[in-house]
C-alpha cells in the first residue's frame, strides 16, 4: 500500500512538474511593429547585435520613428533593449555568405519583407573562408533574394573595417 502511494505521489508530481514546466517555457517572441513597411535586417553579429544586443538597429530604430516612419522589422531573431522599438531580425552570430543562402528562401517566404537590409561577409574575411570566392557568393545570395522577394529593396552595406591588418587587407 504504502509503494503505491509513493508512486502515485511521483507520478502527480511528474505531471504537476510537466505542466509547470510547459507554462513556463519562452513562448515565441510576438512581433513587434509600429506597422508600415517590413524590413529585414539580415546578416551576421553585426545585424544581431553580439556585442550590443540589437547593435546598428538601435540607433535605425530611432531616427526611423524620430522621422515619423512607420516600419515592421521582421526576422526570426529576437533581442536588444526597450529603447530598440521591434527587436525582429535576422541576424545569426559567426555566420558566413554561405550559411545565410542555405536558409534565405524560408526567412523570405516566413516574413515577406519589402526591404532587405544586408551585412555579411566580415565571419568569412575573419575565417578566412574561401576569400576568392567570396564575391560571388555574395552575389548569388543577392539574386537568390532577388528572386524570391522580387519587389523587394535590398541594400548591401560595405563590410566594417577591421583592426587587424591581416584581417583589413582581406577585406
Amino acid at each position: 500500500m504504502r509503494w503505491n502511494a509513493r508512486r502515485a505521489a511521483a507520478g502527480a508530481f511528474g505531471l504537476v512538474l510537466g505542466a509547470v514546466l510547459a507554462l513556463t517555457q519562452v513562448a515565441p517572441a510576438q512581433a513587434e511593429s509600429n506597422g508600415g513597411v517590413r524590413v529585414m535586417p539580415l546578416g551576421d553579429s553585426i545585424t544581431d547585435g553580439y556585442n550590443v544586443p540589437g547593435g546598428y538597429r538601435i540607433n535605425l530604430w530611432q531616427r526611423l520613428v524620430g522621422g515619423g516612419y512607420t516600419v515592421d522589422f521582421v526576422g526570426s531573431g529576437f533581442n536588444g533593449p526597450a529603447s530598440l522599438g521591434d527587436h525582429d531580425h535576422e541576424g545569426h552570430s559567426g555566420w558566413r555568405i554561405d550559411q545565410l543562402d542555405a536558409n534565405i528562401v524560408t526567412w523570405l517566404r516566413a516574413t515577406d519583407p519589402r526591404t532587405v537590409l544586408l551585412h555579411i561577409g566580415t565571419n568569412d574575411v575573419n575565417q578566412n573562408y574561401d576569400l576568392a570566392n567570396a564575391p560571388a557568393r555574395l552575389s548569388g545570395l543577392i539574386d537568390k533574394i532577388r528572386l524570391t522577394a522580387p519587389l523587394a529593396d535590398v541594400f548591401v552595406a560595405t563590410i566594417t573595417p577591421e583592426s587587424d591588418p591581416n584581417r583589413e587587407a582581406r577585406v
